[in-house]
Parts: structure tokens; sequence; C-alpha cells
């Protein structure tokens, strides 16, 4: 009943917005808003308080009051800047509702002391063009008020704008609908009858939109994670060298280059702007060589459906039997659509869609069940409902956007024979749908572009509005901006906590979960263990779709006790009652392989550890290794001893020392006096000392060099044993 209450006070609200713009409009375009050299001109109360214009000019009686002006003062102002367009007839309710949205977006968040704020004005704002019909802005009310991002959490507001954003019919505001019912979160209750009414209306949309995928406000969705250096590194443009390097080959003649080149262009991929007629072009150009079935087929489509170039149904199927005759399969379905869209021989046609399904064609398989459903073969004119259901099914696990929509509805029904009603599978069955729709897409894109040019603030905004959908990329890339604003850790918690509820989480939310519970300060022993479990629980998901960082937290936390889930044990093709390092081996053996041929990483280094840990036990169990163990501990002591003393030794040089004490004092050759003769006494005495001292010292050389030697001979024993315990 609160809900209702306030859904009709903000209904009556939005009456009177409404009635105030169209009374402005109708205004301007009756020229009462004309130059003030006129005199017969009436003067808006706003503008005469504001002084621009002469206290002499004409006022007039008005449809709206001066606290009405006051109190809509942002769109007041937005509508006196947009004059000119009203009056040309160019702006309409919903696209000043657009235009007052994008402008708030830009301005709407400040960050005061690592929390992020949300001004009343910015709200004031988002609440008009809601009211004047852009429900991007109700979606981004409903975020707002129910994650308390930058604003008080208020769940009954975040409800209602959740409602009318859908009841506007909007896109994303009916995936965000879906998804809370799916997920039973943020106070939806979970009903997934309620998710499917949802999500059954935009999978219809979707099939639509699918249709008019080349349109410019239209996108294939790339997966590109703002915190993955190599997706990002993935992105090229026109102006870039990888770009202008593929173009060269493309020139110059290469097939893959100027398929290549005609894909980025006519999706609008890898950061490069969408353009269907230089797409067609490069199309024709790697068609024409006749060497790729692919190719050929590719622009046989553009000719059948004018995309690019001028509609050429003759010149597009002769390229659909050559490209078929060398084994095209989509080239197959295609000689299908042909014989039954253009020529109406649906026999033939059924048999090529048949040709095309057997062959893993998803359209095929689509097609063929449509034909199954309608009883136009007219071989097997009878509807035959199970067999279309069949061919749905097939063809939308290969992600076929109709054939998807219709297997759901199949399922949610469960009115087939020997089909059993799965509500859930059809839910998850739309949404995968949704998830690929166009104009998803396009805000995706808009995003990306927003963060490269260093707009992060428009880029949180447009992927947090794509995260409402339920968008796992998004989810992460709001929760990675979260951290680059500084916006707060509750704000990553919450985005990376959405996406893991996913049926398919990135394994980096995965990770970011599991350190969160890992790390988190718990308040009883009984709390640590339980958030010990958590990111166990985090780690092993993660390891299990294929992440090597997921895999080493988990030898991580199992060298520290904790028990690891039999779902990982099965992953590694252990038991519970095997030793740990057998266990822990294995899923660092495993975590290599998925590192692929990185010289040096984590997992490779742990491995080498546990190998050289588990080599040195087994060593210390024979007392010969045992012995031997000891003594390279020793031959590593004399290494540290004996070879700087060997140094020492060798700086010094004892021929030049006696050489200097053993040379008499002459002149010219001859004796001076009697005292020289005692100085070469105790010259010759010294010499003595001197060769014993030089007797000593190589007599320390040759003790040094042998045990030098025999600890080289005692390591190299020791490595060898250890190398045969390893291997």
């Amino acid at each position: 009943m609160p809900t209702l209450n306030e859904l009709q006070r903000i209904h009556q609200e939005c009456q009177e917005i409404r009635a105030f713009t169209k009374a402005f409009m109708q205004e301007v375009n009756e020229n009462y808003l004309l130059s003030p050299v006129s005199r017969d001109v009436c003067t808006p109360d706003f503008l005469r308080l504001l002084g621009q214009f002469a206290s002499k000019e004409k006022t007039c009686t008005q449809t709206w009051t001066f606290e009405t002006q006051i109190k809509y003062s942002t769109l007041f102002q937005l509508l006196l800047r947009k004059e000119v367009e009203i009056r040309t007839g160019s702006l309409n309710l919903k696209d000043l509702g657009s235009v007052l949205f994008e402008e708030t977006v830009g301005t709407m968040f400040s960050v005061d002391k690592a929390q992020m704020k949300i001004t009343s004005q910015s709200m004031a704002a988002l609440q008009e063009s809601s009211c004047l019909g852009n429900h991007r802005a109700s979606l981004l009310l409903a975020t707002i008020h129910l994650s308390g991002l930058g604003h008080s959490v208020n769940h009954e507001q975040g409800h209602v704008y959740s409602l009318i954003g859908a009841l506007g019919d909007d896109r994303f505001a009916l995936m965000h609908a879906g998804y809370k019912h799916l997920m039973g979160i943020d106070g939806f209750p979970k009903d997934l009858e309620m998710a499917y009414s949802y999500y059954s209306n935009i999978g219809t949309q979707t099939c639509i939109d699918s249709s008019r995928i080349y349109e410019n406000k239209q996108h294939s969705t790339e997966h590109i994670y703002l915190n993955n250096e190599e997706d990002l590194n993935r992105l090229t443009h026109e102006t870039k060298d990888d770009f202008q390097y593929l173009k060269f080959q493309a020139e110059r003649g290469d097939i893959e280059s100027q398929k290549r080149m005609g894909t980025m262009l006519y999706w609008g991929q890898n950061g490069v702007s969408k353009d269907i007629v230089s797409a067609a072009k490069w199309i024709e150009r790697s068609a024409m060589q006749m060497k790729d079935p692919s190719a050929m087929y590719d622009y046989s489509i553009l000719l059948m459906k004018g995309q690019g170039v001028k509609r050429n149904y003759t010149r597009a199927f002769r390229l659909l039997r050559k490209a078929a005759a060398m084994g095209s399969i989509n080239a197959l379905n295609g000689l299908g659509w042909y014989h039954g869209t253009v020529l109406k021989d649906h026999k033939n046609a059924a048999k090529y869609f048949e040709q095309a399904a057997l062959n893993g064609s998803d359209d095929g398989m689509f097609n063929l069940g449509i034909y199954h459903l309608s009883g136009m073969n007219p071989d097997r004119p009878w509807r035959n409902e199970s067999a279309a259901f069949e061919q749905f099914l097939n063809a939308s696990r290969f992600g076929h956007v109709t054939a998807s929509v219709e297997a759901a509805r199949y399922l949610s029904m469960g009115s087939l024979e020997g089909v059993s009603q799965d509500m859930k599978r059809a839910v998850i069955l739309l949404k995968k749908v949704c998830e690929r729709n166009g104009h998803l897409g396009f805000m995706i894109r808009e995003a990306l572009q927003a963060y490269l040019q260093g707009s992060w603030q428009e880029a949180f905004v447009k992927y947090l509005l794509a995260a409402q959908t339920g968008l796992v990329l998004a989810q992460s890339n709001v929760a990675h901006l979260c951290e680059e604003l500084n916006l707060g850790y509750e704000c990553q918690w919450r985005y990376h906590n959405y996406s893991i509820l996913n049926y398919d989480p990135h394994p980096f939310a995965l990770l970011k979960m599991g350190d969160y519970y890992y790390y988190h300060s718990p308040g009883t022993q009984e709390d640590s263990l339980s958030l010990a479990e958590q990111a166990i629980s985090m780690y092993s998901r993660a390891a299990l779709a294929g992440s090597p960082q997921g895999m080493y937290n988990l030898v991580v936390l199992a060298q520290e006790g904790h028990s690891l889930p039999r779902s990982i044990l099965r992953f590694i093709n252990v038991s519970h009652h095997d030793d740990l390092d057998m266990v822990m081996e294995k899923i660092l053996k495993r975590c290599v392989d998925m590192e692929g041929e990185e010289a040096v990483t984590p997992c490779s280094l742990a491995l080498l550890g546990l190998q050289m840990g588990k080599a040195l036990r087994r060593m210390t169990q024979n007392g010969a290794q045992l012995l031997l163990a000891y003594a390279s501990l020793l031959s590593v002591l004399i290494f540290a001893v004996v070879v700087p003393l060997q140094s020492s030794l060798g700086n010094r040089n004892p021929t030049n020392a006696l050489r200097a004490r053993t040379s008499p004092g002459s002149y010219n050759g001859v004796v001076v006096n009697r005292e020289q003769d005692g100085i070469m006494g105790r010259t010759y005495r010294g010499a003595w000392n001197l060769r014993l001292t030089m007797n000593g010292e190589q007599w320390l050389r040759q003790i040094s060099d042998l045990a030098v030697t025999a600890s080289g001979v005692c390591l190299c024993a020791f490595w060898t044993t250890l190398l045969y315990h390893l291997l």
C-alpha cells in the first residue's frame, strides 16, 4: 500500500512537470518569448526578477506560477537554453528528458572524504528527466535509492522508480526488474514467474533489435574488463599502427586481413567506429577472390539484405551456391532462406535447413524448427511442436537469440509431452538473450569510450546502468571504478558480490570476494572460521573457472590447515584421504598448466619448493643420505670460510718480499762499509724466516684446496641424490 501511495504521488508530480513543460513550449511556439525589442511581448516572472528584461516590458498571465519556476529551476533553465530548438520543433518532451539526463550525469557525483555524494539538485533533475519519459533516469534513481550510492537507502523509493522504468518499457529497466526478482535481492521477492514476465518482454524486443544490429545505436557487447591489461591492449583505433598495418595487409590482398577489417567495421569492434559501407567494401574484396567460403557467404548476406550495398538476389544466390559447394555450412542455411523466402520453394528450403542443422548451424536449426511449427514442408505438412522445441533448444545452446526465446516459452509452460516446466531454466535462457541486446552493447561501448578518454565519472554512470541489468562485465567494471574513483570499499564489495551471484561470474570477482572474506577482521574465532570457509568457496569457484590465482590461494589455505571442498578434490582427481602434500602438488601442477608457457610463475615456484621439501624429507629417512645432507651443510660452511682465505693468500706476493729483503745496499757495485755486513746478516736471517712463512702458507693452500675439492664432491653427491628424489 505505501508503494501504491508513493506511485500516486510521483504520478501527480510528473503530471505537473509535464503540464509546466508543455505550457512553456506552447508559449514559445506562440512567440511569447521573442526578443525584448517588441513592447507587445510578455516577460516571464522568472526572467524579469533576474533582471534579464527591462521593467517596462509587459507582464502576462502564465499557466505556471513563480513558485513552480523556482521548484523546477533546473528544468526551466534547460527550457530557456533550448528555446530555438523548441520553436523549430526539433525537441519534444522525451528529447528534453534525454538532454536533461545527459547534462545531469556529467556533474552529479562529488567525492568528499572518500565518500560519494549526490546533490539534491541532481536528484531533482533526474526526477524531472524521469517524468519527461527518460527511463534511464528512472533506473538510475532506483539504483541510487536501492544501493545507497551517494544517498541514503530507501527501498520503497527504489521499488517505485523500478516500476516506473519498467512501465515505460525501457529495455534496461525491464532487465533490471527481471534480474532483481530472479536473484531476490535489494528487497525484491524472489519470484521466477515475475522475472520471466519481465525477461520475456525484453527478450521479444531483443529479437527485433537483433535484426537491426547494424544501426548506429546498437553494438555487439564487447567483453573488455577494465582491470585486465590484455583486454585493454587488444583495443585499437583507426589512427593506431596496428590498425594501419592491418589495413596495409588488406590492401595488399590478404584475405584474412580483409575479413578482419570488414568484421571490425561492420560491428564496430576493438575500438573501431562502425561503418557498414566501408565494411561491405572489404567483405566484397575478400569474397571476390573466390577462395574463402566464409567471406563469400558474408558478402552474399549483405547483398540479400542490402546492407552497405545495393540489394542483388541473383548475385547473392550465385555466391551462396559457390560457398556451399566449398563447404560453408552457413551457406546451406542461406540457400534454404533464399528458396523459402524468395523462390517460395519450401520443399528445397526445408532440405537445405535440415542439412545445415545436421552440420551444426544454429540458424539452420532455428529455421528447421519454424518449418516444424508451421507445417510448411510439403513432405511433412503438419504442425509438430515437439520437433520444433527440440530444434529451438539445440539452437539456443549456440546462443541463437530467437530460438532461445521460443525454447524459454515452452520451458515456462511445460505444456509439451516429455517437457516438464522449468521456470528457472527459462529465465536464465532469456537472461542470456537479453545480455546480447544491441542497445546494452551500445551503452557498454559508450562507457568504455568514456573511460579511455579519461571521463571516468561518465563511464561509471553508464557501466552502473548496465550493471543493473545483471551483466557480469558491467558489474565487475563498476567495482573497478569504485576503487579507481575512491568511492569506498562498500561500493566495490556490493558490485563484486552482485557479479558472483550470476550463473557465470568472472574469476576476478570471485578472487576479490575471496580476499574480502579472508582479510576481513573477524570478531570471534567462529566468525574467523566461517569467513575462511567463504574465502575457500570463492577461491574454489575461481579455480574451477580456470583461475591460476584461485589454485594458488587454495594451496596457501591448505597449508594453514583448512580443508578443501570436494569439488576441488574431484577436479584434481584426489580424495580427502590422500596426503596433504600430494593434494597440494596436484593442485600446483594443474595451476602451472593453466598458467601456460610463462617461465617463472608463483605456482611453478611454489611447486618447486614443495617438491624440494618432499625430496629433503625422503633423504632424512635414510641414515647415509642424512649424513650426506649434514656433510653438505658443513661443505657450505667450509666454502664460506676457505674461499675468502684463499683470496687473501692470493693477494700476497712473497717472492717480491724476498727480493726486497735480500737486495744489499751498494753504490756502483761496491760495498760501502763494514756496517753493511751486519745488515746483510740480518737480511739473510729474515729471508730464512720468510721461507718458513712461505712454506706454511703453501701448506694452508694445499689444505684449503683439498677441503674445497672434498666439499665440492660432497655437494655434487648431495644434489645428485636430491635430483634423484625430485625426479
